[in-house]
């Protein structure tokens, strides 16, 4: 389905330039001005950006009680816009929060979400002190927990960590990391983990985006964003803002990266670029694209493929940059002739007319420069890595990578990929094989000992509703040994833990919090005293690896001492240590990073470099750049042992094989979306995962004949997603204001098949898949394919602080998909389509 919009712009943040200095924006305030079209009479413009803005009287100005104290420079810890803030006090207490006016992306606008920082610190429901479990069965809402100190919880923790390596068993201990941790977190846990000999320290990535980082790493030899908001400060010109095409697939900006989203539509007001959003639902970003593309969800691999093929068949390609920088063309050329993926065989796949595939791919290779953005609506794919990889196919063939204004700007896949400390010079342990990639791999090791079985979990995040298929994960958490949930208020995993170990918010810690997609980062300031005894996670693994060096009886004290010195007590010391330490870092201190208005990108290697935007540029600022991050990078424009794209190599072909692909693209996807498409066959056993040579992965056989036998019971497709710009993840949901403005999960469904089921807007439904069923109210969008539903993300039956407002609290969404079927490259979870049947609750 293709549909050109013509719906005008609204605004998306709130701009600050025109309140006063002591003024905060209220909540109730923000959401008015989101429908506030910026066309109206009675605005002003921000200084400098040519944005309007909804004009504000303030009210606070001259007032003795209003004007604050002291301000705070720190950063928004809720999502990778990275705003920065300005944080107004008075008497040690948040009286105002304003954005930015001298960072020309951010252009003094917040959202909504930046009033709720504060509501994070004045939270009566936020955990101040280490808990034990004293009574009650795992996950009960019965269980009585009582107050304990640091001291005894961390020689909790520590014995029964040592008691399993001391027994064999430190392969049994695993951490889930999340991404609201100060950065460099997981390098000190993974420090910690060496010592001990488990090899499961894993991040949040397969949650999140891994696939497009992967993809990139192997296409160019470097996973990160490839491009930068703002100017390049190597050569004085604008960068993403250059692109005289965008090109959106599965990513909803608008609300889930609004400011710098908004920078992208000031941008394209300049350059006339022009918008296609690619999304089965209309979505705010959608409404301010100039074509909205609907094909079924988890098609996007075949609606790429033909945009590629077309744009090789018709000879649109960039000759001059694929003879030099690219090394498969000629066989991918053959490949995706042999396989007829045309758009004729597209729009049979994905219901997108063949005629919309052809514009699209001619308007994105003839509109130089063209930029890609992805975020977790393909990430959560079950082709997620090969659906990248063919992306990164697209900007190659039409030389949209090294460019200003281009290139793969896959979200999420950030700055720096790692944080790496002093290298450790005491004996290691050997470690044995990783689990399977991915954090929702646990439940399975749990509950059937598959490859091994987990003994000790320790987690950053909610697993209880970012998890697939909840109800197995839940099982699993019921039957875990000994589990530590460390989180900011009592979410749904903590009544399975033996340990609760309170944290900080953002703005009760110095350092790095957030980035921004673009690998940049600011440094953020301590705004306010920590609630309680809640500490940052990094102060929480350093206390615990001190606490191993008191009980160990095998390993040294001084060992586990010189590991983490005392330095490290202060963030400050630890940051200086993963600038020295950490490639591509060198110019990214302290100082430089705290008189700076805008954000510092990475790589920087000096104080003299500005920071690299675009990756791969033909430019001495790059070289210098790709040198500092290995010497084996003299003379490179791409990382790969070739020094080109590689699209195809045998080493890569080799390297791929044994988990079931290829490096070329052969088209498959999820078992559960309609028409009987090509999909994948998971086999017995485990090989070593190609992507992380450390873990395993079940190998796949792809494009095995599909059915749609499932669809006769469950005759939808489902898909799961963020609920609004108001929510991140769940730690909103946590927040008054966050429950106020969306405490109400809707469910989107097309009034056609609302009729079809005798529901009307407004209805309480109940979704049902295979594995379980979720509760809402029907929203009925006229923006949303006939065939699909969407089912908002991030609730939980935990999330008390609606109770004021009468939210009701529901099961995770997550109930729905299924965990069995997952990139076995990534680990990605395939949260984008289930099926499912909508039902009147």
């Amino acid at each position: 389905m293709e549909h050109r919009t013509h719906i005008s712009r609204r605004s998306i943040v709130v701009g600050t330039a025109a309140l006063g200095t002591a003024a905060a924006v209220p909540a109730q305030q923000a959401a008015a001005q989101a429908q506030t079209s910026t066309a109206t009479p009675g605005t002003t413009q921000v200084p400098g950006t040519g944005r309007p803005t909804t004009r504000s009287i303030d009210f606070t100005d001259g007032s003795a009680a209003l004007t604050p104290d002291r301000t705070v420079a720190t950063a928004c810890q809720f999502c990778n816009a990275n705003c920065r803030l300005h944080v107004d006090l008075k008497a040690d207490r948040v009286i105002g929060i304003r954005g930015e006016e001298k960072d020309a992306v951010q252009a003094g606008s917040i959202c909504v979400k930046a009033e709720m920082m504060p509501e994070l610190v004045y939270n009566e429901a936020r955990l101040t002190s280490p808990l034990r479990r004293v009574s009650g069965p795992k996950g009960s809402r019965e269980t009585r927990f009582e107050e304990i100190s640091w001291t005894e919880a961390l020689e909790t923790i520590a014995r029964r960590l040592l008691h399993l390596r001391d027994t064999g068993q430190a392969h049994a201990i695993a951490n889930r990391a999340t991404g609201r941790m100060p950065q460099g977190t997981t390098a000190v846990i993974a420090r910690l983990f060496a010592l001990l000999g488990s090899p499961n320290n894993i991040d949040v990535g397969p949650v999140c985006n891994d696939a497009g980082g992967n993809a990139l790493a192997t296409t160019f030899g470097m996973g990160n964003f490839t491009n930068g908001y703002g100017v390049d400060g190597a050569t004085g010109k604008q960068d993403l803002g250059a692109a005289r095409h965008l090109l959106f697939l599965g990513t909803n900006q608008a609300e889930t990266h609004p400011v710098t989203f908004e920078y992208l539509l000031r941008q394209r007001e300049e350059t006339g670029a022009t918008l296609t959003v690619v999304d089965p639902r209309l979505t705010p970003t959608g409404a301010k694209a100039d074509r909205w593309v609907s094909p079924k969800p988890h098609t996007d691999y075949a609606l790429v493929l033909a945009m590629l093929e077309h744009i090789i068949r018709n000879g649109l390609y960039d000759r001059r940059f694929v003879k030099r920088w690219v090394v498969g063309f000629s066989e991918l050329e053959r490949h995706l002739a042999q396989h007829g993926y045309t758009p004729a065989w597209a729009s049979g796949v994905t219901g997108v007319p063949e005629t919309t595939i052809i514009e699209m791919a001619e308007e994105y290779a003839s509109a130089r420069p063209a930029a890609i953005f992805c975020n977790a609506g393909i990430s959560h794919q079950l082709g997620a890595f090969d659906t990248y990889r063919t992306l990164a196919f697209l900007a190659a063939v039409t030389g949209n990578i090294g460019v200003a204004g281009g290139g793969c700007n896959f979200m999420h896949n950030t700055w720096p990929g790692a944080l790496e400390l002093p290298a450790l010079d005491v004996p290691l342990p050997e470690v044995r094989e990783a689990l399977p990639v991915g954090p929702d791999y646990f439940a399975e090791s749990i509950l059937t000992g598959d490859p091994y079985r987990l003994k000790a979990v320790i987690t950053q995040g909610n697993p209880l509703v970012s998890s697939a298929n909840t109800t197995k994960v839940r099982e699993a958490f019921e039957k875990l040994d000994f589990y530590v949930y460390t989180g900011l208020f009592m979410e749904e995993p903590a009544y399975y833990a033996d340990i609760i170990l309170p944290v900080c918010s953002g703005l009760e810690m110095d350092g790095v919090y957030m980035r921004r997609d673009d690998r940049a980062i600011r440094w953020q300031d301590q705004a306010v005293p920590r609630v309680g005894q809640s500490k940052p996670d990094w102060e929480i693994w350093i206390q615990l690896a001190r606490t191993m060096a008191r009980l160990d009886t095998r390993r040294p004290a001084g060992q586990w001492k010189k590991a983490f010195p005392a330095r490290w007590d202060s963030y400050v010391n630890l940051w200086a240590d993963f600038v020295e330490h950490t490639p591509g870092m060198g110019g990214m201190s302290r100082t430089r990073l705290r008189k700076r208005t805008e954000p510092l990108r990475w790589p920087c290697p000096t104080d003299q470099h500005p920071g690299v935007s675009t990756l791969f540029a033909d430019h001495p600022s790059w070289y210098e750049a790709a040198v500092s991050l290995s010497p084996a990078h003299q003379g490179k424009r791409f990382l790969t042992p070739s020094g080109k794209v590689e699209i195809t190599t045998p080493e890569l072909e080799s390297a791929l094989k044994a988990s079931g692909h290829g490096a070329l693209p052969v088209f498959y996807t999820h078992p559960e979306v309609t028409g009987a498409h090509p999909t994948v066959r998971f086999e017995k056993g485990f090989v070593p995962n190609p992507l992380t040579p450390r873990a395993v992965t079940h190998p796949v056989v792809l494009g095995v004949p599909g059915s749609d036998a499932g669809h006769r019971r469950f005759p939808l497709m489902g898909m799961t997603g963020r609920p609004s710009v108001v929510h991140f993840a769940e730690v909103t949901h946590w927040t008054r204001t966050g429950k106020q403005l969306n405490g109400v999960r809707f469910i989107q469904i097309h009034p056609r098949t609302a009729r079809l089921n005798g529901i009307a807007d407004g209805d309480e439904v109940k979704v049902e898949s295979p594995r379980g069923s979720v509760t809402g109210r029907a929203l009925l969008w006229e923006g949303i394919r006939q065939d699909t539903v969407f089912v908002p993300n991030t609730f939980g039956p935990a999330q008390s602080v609606g109770d004021v407002f009468g939210a009701p609290r529901y099961e995770p969404a997550n109930v729905l998909p299924d965990d069995r079927f997952y990139d076995n490259l990534s680990g990605q979870q395939a949260y984008k389509c289930f099926a499912c049947r909508v039902i009147k609750a």
